[in-house]
């Protein structure tokens, strides 16, 4: 069993040959990725991209102050918003 630490899955596992032909498993930290749209997976604007970054922010400079903000882009929010007024007006 691997040590505690090593377990989570916040770690990537990579798989490498040593020189003496064994196969051993290296634990990675994962890279840092910009923030996608949860609907369409286009990078968002205004969210910055370390986590580091992230971690010592304020909550309202981690996303854009708006509905939707830090998960939705811009053009998706406004595709949503569209379909949810369209569907309350036909309800009426």
């Amino acid at each position: 069993m691997v040590r505690p630490m090593y377990r989570s899955r916040s770690l990537k596992r990579v798989v490498r040959r040593t020189p003496g032909g064994r196969t051993v498993v290296h634990y990675e930290r994962r890279k840092n990725t910009v923030m996608r749209c949860g609907r369409c997976g286009a990078p968002l604007s205004g969210v910055p991209i370390k986590d580091s970054e992230r971690r010592k922010l304020p909550r309202t400079a981690k996303r854009p102050e708006r509905m939707f903000g830090g998960v939705l882009c811009p053009k998706c929010l406004r595709e949503v918003l569209k379909e949810y007024v369209r569907k309350s007006i036909v309800g009426k």
